[in-house]
């Protein structure tokens, strides 16, 4: 096997298993950006998860190849329903933020299972047979070297993932509604002080978290497992919050950690199939991913500053 024929193995699936993650990411930045802590992002993608396979398998025979697509935009909306929650009780009740999303993560998994075992009675759903199809770009996959890697057979999600990505960073540095969520974050009073309506903005960030954590749920049942069970999401959405803690709350910095994290993933899977991992033990390889992750935020990291004003809770009139 040479040079590139590793590469045309590893990059599509680094691309394929970092999407989830940039998806789940960027709305933890949006979350933090405004102020809330949200270490429910791992709920909220099991609730989209759940969600979008469950839409795929009741609805395959009438959406037909756009069934995968929609369901993620039904995945969106639920995990955009479930975050109020998390919004309810960390910013209108000022209960602790960290309190509330591991609350979060314990009942989406515990609801999900219930649901899944009453609807199907078994501990796991049917396989989805319309999900995330193969892709190749075309003119781009044409482009010597570039192309065969980085636009031949990988999932359409990947770039959809990328152009996410870019998206939420103009959204978050150019445009006043980026000001005004981190203006928020950083100094609510002042913020409140210019007319800026702080319970407002935060609850729009953790929407969009929710938003984003369900559809990177959806993508990864969808594109990897094809099925929803209690470990369908083992992790990835902690992942997700170290990749945005990586990235230093910026949504460009965020998918660079998130494609980290996906290679880290990726090699668990497919490293006995490349020649100089084949020797190693596959408990290695599967506890990999989160090795890197603890050493990323612990050795590489550098100084990491949050958003000043995230995870305090802010009263009108009281310093």
């Amino acid at each position: 096997m040479d040079f590139m024929e590793i590469l045309q193995i590893i990059i599509p699936s680094t691309l394929l298993w970092a999407s989830p993650l940039i998806f789940t990411a960027l709305g933890g930045i949006f979350s933090e950006r405004s102020g809330v802590v949200n270490i429910g992002l791992e709920g909220l993608m099991v609730i989209g998860a759940f969600t979008s396979i469950v839409f795929n398998l009741t609805f395959a025979d009438t959406f037909g190849n756009l069934t995968p697509w929609i369901a993620l935009l039904v995945a969106m909306l639920a995990g955009a329903l479930f975050s109020v929650i998390h919004a309810v009780a960390s910013i209108t009740f000022r209960a602790d933020h960290t309190v509330s999303g591991v609350a979060i993560n314990l009942l989406a998994v515990g609801l999900t299972l219930f649901l899944v075992k009453l609807i199907y009675g078994k501990g796991q759903t049917d396989i989805i047979q319309k999900g995330f199809d193969k892709i190749d770009i075309p003119i781009l996959k044409d482009i010597p070297f570039f192309g065969p890697i980085f636009s031949s057979n990988t999932y359409s999600t990947s770039f959809v993932a990328i152009g996410f990505a870019l998206v939420v960073w103009y959204v978050i540095y150019k445009t006043p509604f980026g000001l005004r969520l981190r203006s928020v974050g950083e100094h609510p009073m002042a913020a409140d002080t210019m007319g800026i309506n702080v319970t407002k903005m935060r609850y729009i960030g953790v929407i969009l978290s929710g938003a984003l954590g369900g559809i990177g749920g959806g993508v990864y049942a969808q594109a990897i497992t094809s099925d929803f069970s209690h470990a369908t999401i083992s992790g990835q959405g902690f992942m997700a919050l170290a990749a945005m803690i990586f990235g230093k709350w910026h949504p460009l910095g965020a998918m660079g950690a998130a494609l980290f994290f996906g290679f880290a993933q990726s090699i668990s899977i497919i490293g006995s199939n490349l020649p100089f991992l084949e020797n190693i033990p596959s408990v290695y390889l599967h506890i990999a991913p989160y090795v890197l992750t603890i050493l990323a935020l612990t050795g590489f990291i550098g100084r990491a500053d949050a958003p000043k004003a995230v995870g305090t809770h802010y009263i009108k009139g009281r310093r």
